[in-house]
């Protein structure tokens, strides 16, 4: 009798286990699939504004792809150059082609059998598009994150491979059940927010006026109420560059190592969320007013990226990942 009862309590236990591990994988791919779909609506968002009239010109061309070339190394440069004078003669026919690829990849990642396609698409288009049209995100230029370094659509790429469909189960986030596993993902993430921390900090990034002509500059074109915020954040960080970049740098380095540690990785997700406000406040919400805006920018894509680290709702605790 004893034995019956021990084998009849060691089926409850397996089933158990296995009613947890089911609960868990289905929370993980319910996030992953709202990660998929959210990632599809930023891409709808930039095929809208690529279809916008401006983009259909020379002047798409020739002021906002050309001056992306300056600043890189020849050898990247120049193909990009190549490019811009290749397009430009047909520019209405190559933009229509552009805008329809983001499109496509939006509705892709809307339709779950078209996922893969579409986030493996994504990261071939968004690679390209960082080298042609933003040239590398302002890397090799100096740029500050705060306008965009190391470029918004390289986020685009890295998202798209975490949010990877797998098998992997029992996991406490949507990267740990990723490709790249908890290790990877957190390495991706760290090498990330360093290099916010270390081009927040360079010369041209972290002089007194530094953020105040960054904050100026992008207040060309906008509806006067951006330019009013502008106005405020100018004032506010007017001869103060230093003191605010050195502030954000801080908190970047305390950003990507926090998340290494469950206990501190909420708080350090909330961090990243608040920068990513800033940031994009900055930005001027991407330009989205415009009607020359390309994209969302980065304030966005680093919020989403984010979300995609956020632990899930009493997960079972991956091992060996």
């Amino acid at each position: 009798m004893s034995s019956h009862v021990a084998q009849g309590a060691a089926s409850i236990r397996r089933r158990s286990q296995s009613t947890i591990a089911g609960a868990a994988l289905s929370r993980l791919e319910m996030r992953r699939r709202t990660l998929q779909v959210a990632l599809g609506v930023v891409w709808l968002v930039d095929a809208a504004l690529q279809f916008q009239p401006f983009m259909f010109t020379k002047d798409f061309v020739n002021g906002l792809l050309v001056p992306a070339a300056s600043g890189n190394p020849w050898i990247f440069s120049r193909p990009m150059t190549w490019a811009d004078h290749f397009m430009v003669h047909d520019i209405a026919w190559w933009n229509a082609l552009y805008a329809t690829i983001q499109l496509l990849i939006a509705l892709g990642l809307f339709w779950r059998p078209t996922v893969r396609w579409a986030l493996g698409t994504s990261i071939v288009w968004s690679l390209a598009v960082w080298w042609f049209a933003e040239g590398f995100g302002g890397v090799f230029s100096g740029a500050s994150p705060l306008s965009g370094e190391p470029g918004a659509v390289l986020i685009y790429a890295l998202i798209a491979v975490l949010i990877w469909p797998t098998d992997r189960g029992d996991a406490a986030s949507v990267v740990e059940g990723g490709p790249w596993g908890r290790r990877g993902a957190i390495a991706a993430w760290v090498v990330l927010w360093l290099n916010f921390s270390l081009y927040l900090l360079t010369d041209a990034n972290r002089s007194p006026q530094a953020m105040h002509d960054l904050v100026v500059g992008m207040s060309s074109g906008e509806p006067g109420w951006i330019q009013s915020i502008d106005r405020g954040i100018a004032a506010l960080v007017a001869g103060r560059g230093l003191a605010f970049s050195l502030a954000l740098a801080i908190l970047s380095v305390a950003i990507a190592f926090a998340v290494a540690k469950p206990s501190l990785i909420r708080p350090a997700l909330i961090g990243a969320f608040v920068f990513a406000a800033i940031v994009w406040s900055i930005q001027d919400f991407g330009g989205l007013l415009t009607s020359q805006g390309t994209d969302v920018n980065s304030g966005p894509l680093i919020a989403l990226l984010a979300w995609t680290y956020w632990p899930l709702a009493n997960p079972r605790r991956a091992t060996g990942r």
